[in-house]
């Protein structure tokens, strides 16, 4: 086990530093994937069909989408 020299110790023991965490890695592409893949499967179970090019914003914005990941036949 690596022995810390105090000078580090009494930094890291700073109060000013409780609330510091490390950066929080950005999502890749195939969490953004899994993540709109998760999104419609929701919609789809909520509404019982699938989005369509009609209706409020979110049931357009679901249905581009949809059309983008048929696309790259990923559905």
């Amino acid at each position: 086990m690596m022995e810390w020299p105090q000078v580090l110790l009494e930094i890291f023991d700073d109060p000013l530093l409780d609330e510091v965490r490390p950066k929080v890695a950005a999502p890749t592409a195939d969490d953004r994937m899994a993540s709109k893949l998760a999104e419609l499967n929701n919609w789809m179970e909520q509404h019982g069909r699938e989005p369509r090019n009609e209706g409020d914003l979110k049931e357009r914005m679901m249905w581009a989408a949809m059309q983008g990941l048929r696309r790259k036949n990923l559905l």
